[in-house]
């Protein structure tokens, strides 16, 4: 496959605040959509976990698969979900009815996922909408429904609710729509864009 260039794709780099760890991705463009994909290597109850992600949208940013890999501690681990075109999930193959209405996928372990949402969303300042997403919880790596909201509050910054809005956080992205400061959880220390902004 030929490589893409550079013009096609942005980078980051998060620290983890409350926990040792970092994680960084790759958001490329595809003639049919978008493909995220990363690696977070953090420490969970004192144990070294490394895991491999990646994701791939299509052209409005709804999910068709994430596929995770690596190990926590000493486990290997592995994990594969995909959506069909109906909007039917699938986790590890197998029919996951629960996930039913799910646009999004959004990984425990990460914050390179809020830039989904924020992608197809594509909220004018002042509008809030809600959206339902497959959560992968860590490190159980077990997936359940979270009904999340997110509310544009300027240009860069977002209100995050889950947990029925007991969860809030004020979120800080990019042009591009990746989460620069993730109150007491991810900031990044570093970026590079070549892609065009988000609206």
């Amino acid at each position: 496959m030929k490589e893409k260039s550079l013009t096609d794709r942005a980078t980051i780099l998060w620290r983890r605040l409350d926990l040792p760890g970092h994680d960084t991705a790759v958001l490329l463009q595809s003639p049919d959509g978008w493909h995220l994909s990363g690696v977070a290597v953090l420490a969970e109850s004192d144990q070294p976990c490394r895991l491999e992600y990646e994701i791939a949208c299509d052209s409005h940013w709804l999910t068709r698969r994430c596929s995770i890999h690596g190990y926590v501690g000493a486990t290997t681990v592995a994990l594969d979900v995909a959506r069909s075109d109906t909007g039917e999930w699938t986790v590890g193959g197998a029919l996951a009815t629960s996930l039913t209405g799910c646009d999004d996928v959004d990984l425990g372990f990460s914050p390179a996922t809020n830039l989904l949402p924020v992608r197809r969303l594509g909220l004018a300042v002042g509008a809030r909408a809600v959206a339902r997403a497959a959560w992968v919880r860590f490190p159980e790596l077990t997936t359940e429904v979270l009904e999340q909201a997110y509310t544009r509050l300027s240009l860069d910054h977002y209100l995050y609710e889950s947990a029925g809005g007991t969860f809030r956080r004020e979120l800080v992205v990019d042009r591009v729509g990746f989460v620069l400061d993730y109150p007491d959880l991810w900031r990044a220390e570093t970026t590079v864009r070549y892609l065009d902004p988000v609206a």
